[in-house]
């Protein structure tokens, strides 16, 4: 729902020279491509804007737009981006602003999701036994990830300063905070540690994972830890880290 309603606002602002309900098709279809070739969006989140308009006006306008020979038919086969350790840790320890910090460092800790991280409530974390527990997260199902002793010592400075109600992180006004306001966090602060690997809060997730196979965690840990309904999903982190693992050498080296 967070996502939909972050593309509805992008699309409502991009158009805002147009009324939403006379957009037409052939319109529409030209701002999925100038999505695709000028600002170089992945197929997940073409489907999903694609989706996003389809709904839209479906809901609003009960109108069907034809919009099917838009969706990517060729599966991508790309690595995840991911960010080095040191990269990590130079982003939280730049991070001055307690909550900032906070946030940042549990989206890594945990390989959160967006979503999961903004439904994460109090109660979820259960520091006697050192985990916390993920609720209704992608495909409605639960799940429990390790609680660093780290995190633990961060998230109680951090309650102890902002004493949030009900979620972990709220707004000012309580209730949920903003994806937009956690993307823009991690945003400054690889801007001020001058970090130049493109990275989005899932590169955080993606380096999660990373780092665990680094470290010799079994990749079936891995694949529960993240929630994926396939080992087949995880085991796109190990094209990363064989490489690694193994020292291979380049041919360079040879010569």
């Amino acid at each position: 729902m967070e996502n939909y309603k972050s593309q509805l606002i992008y699309f409502l602002k991009i158009s805002n020279q147009y009324k939403p309900e006379d957009i037409t098709d052939n319109q529409l279809e030209k701002f999925i491509i100038w999505l695709v070739n000028e600002k170089n969006i992945g197929q997940s989140y073409q489907k999903a804007m694609l989706a996003t308009l389809k709904k839209f006006y479906k809901e609003i306008f009960n109108r069907e737009v034809n919009l099917s020979h838009l969706y990517p038919k060729r599966k991508e086969n790309k690595l995840p981006k991911f960010l080095t350790q040191n990269e990590i840790k130079k982003i939280i320890d730049i991070t001055e602003n307690l909550k900032h910090k906070t946030i940042i460092t549990t989206i890594y800790s945990c390989g959160f999701r967006l979503s999961e991280l903004l439904e994460l409530k109090i109660s979820d974390i259960k520091s006697e036994q050192d985990c916390i527990v993920i609720r209704q997260s992608k495909g409605n199902k639960d799940r429990i990830v390790m609680l660093s002793p780290k995190l633990l010592d961060l998230l109680r400075e951090y309650y102890k300063k902002y004493k949030p109600k009900e979620y972990v992180f709220e707004g000012q006004l309580g209730g949920k905070y903003s994806a937009r306001s956690v993307q823009q966090i991690l945003k400054k602060s690889i801007e001020i540690a001058k970090i130049k690997t493109q990275a989005s809060v899932h590169t955080l997730r993606h380096s999660y994972a990373t780092h665990l196979l680094e470290n010799g965690t079994d990749i079936r840990i891995i694949k529960e830890l993240l929630g994926h309904n396939s080992i087949k999903t995880t085991e796109i982190y190990t094209h990363i880290t064989d490489v690694q693992k193994h020292k291979l050498r380049s041919p360079l080296d040879f010569l």
